[in-house]
């Protein structure tokens, strides 16, 4: 509180009239409105303006007090980024103007916030409307499914009638033909002379020439029928790969969407549900495509034995024709018989009567073919009706085909436009923040481990589903009763590193820009606040935020090099053991742990904690080491974490006896430009909290305990201070809030993480470590700063 006094500009002489006994506040409300007026009011609405002068719209009409909904106005990701990157361009003790700006600039930003509502209300209905659509699409589907059933089941009931009515003329037919070659043996044994024979030779050979030509004619339609059956493969194999190319479609877009995060869990079940439609709807069409191709076989088959049936009918009417021209003949013959002898009288009666009884069978054969015909031609009409049924099954299967692809490609548009949006919200809500000026606060869960929840089987920790608490609030149930609480950031025990430096990536690239970062973890004993820091290093997808922090600030440094940029960076280390400080890169450290030490740590330092006039913050004494690349800043966090203090509780193997504090100083300067940038960043490890009555200490680690719990008290004490607005904070009461004033009391961007186990055991220490924490959210530090010069840049190190 001092140094934000300190930077206070000085009053203006326009307050001179203003009468000493009214309050501050008041005083400064009456300035402004003495000295704003109709053109300064003007001038904080332009930009205003100038964002609804694409539809007409001028600035009184559209935002008349700051409540007040605006029409229908939109807004582009241009504008939106100019929006976001504006920045006040009056003079630098202009407060009247900061404020006057600062205020249209929320305005327009809760302008922006009520579009981008909008906006995503209009997707969620959308999204309703597709899913109604798809569900009429399943019913009719299932409806032609059931129409295609009844249909096989008349086609297979027409098969086996007209296969039975094949069978049983078959058998007469082989009836038929065994009488007719008794006949004709009866009239070979009758004919002795040899025209007979002779003319029998020739029609046999005619007929034998006739049989030929079609077989020949049969081998044709053979050969086109095969030809049919190949394209009917090739087609039926396009289908197969259309088909494994729409299922790697849906695989593709199945990976993509698992991709999406947990905050639009909602989102992805929806469509797992889509896509288990559009599944079912697939197997329906492939079993549709099985009907189809039986009920095409059933076709080629009727087709083959009406072939057939008519090349019998044919030959059976030769043999009519030609047993009538035999008759003929014999008749001719009898009339000759009788004309020389009337000895064969007998024989001609006998043949008379041969000659009616196949008359007869030629009639019974002529009302069969009638029968034949008749079944034919009802054959026909079905086929035909199965080939209309097939033409508009497949038709419908193609509108319901290009009904899904035309879903499909809705769905992805609404993803698309899901994504973009929620990165549009994130980067509201940080610029928010930044206004703002509050301490945000992420919440990550260690997954269970195997000595945790002994004999214990509900779960303490749950996560809420709804869109608006999904991935920022987490609840916790303590004797049947469930706190519910609201971070910016709340990560599960299923979050890996990675995820977790994603969301704090830009966070520590403001180091480079000449922002003060500050970064801490809180929590008790046992949480996970030294794997989120410093993970494993014997595993490289384990790396803790330090080590990939440090990373992603070497890579972009390099890659500022071709705008001219040069940076140099100081690294230093510290603990604070026992409310004293101990320098872990100091090469003495080693040999002052034999002698008693002072109070300060190690013999002949002083370490102390000093502020400057611009909030920086200094430590005597401490050893500051110049670094150029990742590996000089891995092997010094080796020495370092071989130094820290560490020690064996109840509760934990190795537990953090002390507070870990670890500060790169970027100097960055630019040739062209000759602009010169100050960053810090201050990644803290706090020791963890823990009740003497569990954690069982007794003696060194006795002491470290009430050590650790009387700082994080007094870190309790100054956030409860801020959280008021009081007028004193308690700062020095402890050696590690002194160090973290300017990060809590000054003008840098602080992030906490809190740190909770899902033991049921630790659902009490959650609880509190949950409360500060929202505690901490709430409390205001003020807007950050950039710190800028054109000036030569002091070399010293400082904690921001």
């Amino acid at each position: 509180m001092a140094s934000r006094n300190q930077n206070r500009a000085p009053r203006s002489p326009a307050k001179k009239d203003i009468p000493d006994d009214v309050p501050f506040d008041k005083r400064r409300k009456i300035a402004a409105g003495r000295m704003l007026g109709p053109t300064a009011g003007a001038r904080g609405r332009q930009p205003f303006v100038d964002v609804n002068n694409r539809q007409g719209v001028s600035a009184n009409d559209a935002c008349s007090t700051e409540d007040s909904e605006c029409g229908t106005v939109e807004f582009t990701k241009e504008e939106v980024d100019a929006l976001l990157s504006e920045k006040f361009k009056g003079k630098k003790f202009d407060t009247k103007g900061k404020i006057d700006h600062l205020t249209d600039h929320n305005k327009r930003l809760k302008l922006c916030i009520k579009w981008f509502q909008q906006v995503e209300e209009s997707h969620l209905l959308e999204e309703e409307r597709l899913r109604t659509s798809l569900e009429s699409a399943e019913k009719k589907c299932s409806a032609i499914e059931l129409e295609m059933k009844e249909r096989e089941d008349e086609l297979s009931s027409t098969v086996s009638e007209l296969r039975n009515n094949v069978s049983s003329l078959e058998d007469k037919f082989a009836k038929e033909e065994s009488d007719k070659l008794d006949a004709i043996e009866c009239h070979k044994r009758e004919k002795d002379a040899r025209l007979a024979a002779e003319n029998l030779q020739a029609s046999l050979s005619s007929n034998l020439e006739k049989a030929l030509q079609e077989k020949l004619a049969a081998e044709k339609r053979l050969a086109s029928n095969e030809d049919l059956y190949k394209r009917a493969q090739e087609y039926n194999i396009s289908l197969q790969q259309y088909n494994s190319k729409l299922q790697a479609d849906l695989d593709s877009t199945s990976e993509s969407l698992k991709r999406v995060g947990m905050e639009k869990m909602t989102v992805v079940e929806n469509l797992s549900t889509f896509r288990g439609h559009n599944k079912t709807l697939q197997d329906q069409l492939k079993s549709l495509k099985a009907s189809l191709e039986e009920a095409v076989k059933q076709k080629d088959t009727l087709t083959n034995d009406i072939k057939c049936l008519r090349e019998e009918l044919q030959q059976v009417r030769n043999d009519r024709e030609r047993l009538t021209s035999q008759v003929h003949a014999l008749n001719a013959e009898v009339e000759k018989h009788r004309e020389f002898s009337g000895k064969s009288c007998i024989e001609l009666d006998s043949l008379i009567v041969k000659t009616n009884a196949l008359e007869e069978t030629c009639s019974s054969q002529r009302e069969q073919i009638r029968v034949l015909d008749h079944q034919l031609t009802a054959a026909n009409e079905k086929l035909k009706m199965a080939d209309l049924s097939a033409f508009q099954t497949r038709s419908e299967y193609e509108e319901q085909k290009r009904y899904t692809s035309d879903l499909q490609s809705r769905l992805a548009d609404a993803e698309l436009q899901i994504t973009e949006g929620e990165k549009l919200r994130k980067k509201l809500h940080n610029t928010i923040l930044e206004l703002k000026g509050n301490i945000r606060v992420f919440c990550r869960v260690r997954p269970m481990l195997p000595d945790d929840g002994v004999g214990a089987e509900t779960t303490v920790v749950s996560y809420p589903t709804s869109t608006e608490a999904l991935g920022r609030g987490i609840d916790l149930s303590q004797s049947g009763q469930k706190y519910p609480f609201t971070f910016d950031k709340v990560f599960n025990h299923e979050t890996s590193q990675q995820d977790v430096f994603v969301e704090i990536s830009q966070l520590v690239q403001s180091a480079l820009d000449g922002y003060k970062v500050c970064i801490f973890a809180y929590g008790q004993t046992g949480s996970g606040k030294t794997y989120t820091m410093m993970g494993r290093p014997e595993a490289p997808e384990q790396k803790g935020l330090i080590p990939r922090s440090l990373e992603q600030i070497f890579q972009a440094s390099q890659s500022l090099q071709s705008q001219g940029w040069k940076y140099k960076m100081q690294v230093s280390m510290l603990e604070i053991y026992n409310e004293t400080i101990r320098d872990l890169l100091s090469t003495h450290r080693s040999s002052s742990f034999d002698i008693t030490r002072t109070e300060n740590g190690v013999l002949g330092k002083q370490y102390t904690i000093k502020h400057d006039a611009n909030g920086n913050t200094h430590v005597s004494d401490l050893t500051i080491i110049d670094v150029c690349s990742i590996r000089e800043i891995s092997s010094l966090l080796q020495q370092a974490a071989h130094s820290r203090s560490v020690g064996r509780t109840q509760m934990n193997e190795q537990s953090s006896r002390s507070h870990f504090v670890f500060t790169l100083r970027i100097s960055g300067v630019n040739e062209s430009t000759e602009q010169q940038v100050q960053g810090v960043l201050n990644l803290i490890d706090l020791a963890g909290s823990e009740r003497l009555s569990r954690s069982g200490a007794t003696g060194d680690r006795l002491k470290e305990t009430q050590a650790i719990n009387k700082s994080l008290s007094c870190l309790s004490d100054v956030i409860f201070a801020l959280a008021k607005k009081e007028d004193h904070v308690p700062f020095r009461n402890s050696k590690l809030t002194y160090l973290l004033q300017p990060c809590l009391g000054g003008d840098s961007k602080t992030l906490m993480f809190v740190n909770i186990s899902p033991d049921p055991s630790s659902v009490n220490e959650s609880l509190c470590s949950l409360r500060f924490a929202a505690r901490v959210n709430a409390c205001e530090i003020g807007i950050p700063r950039r710190q800028t010069t054109m000036r030569p840049v002091d070399s010293r190190l400082s904690y921001g």
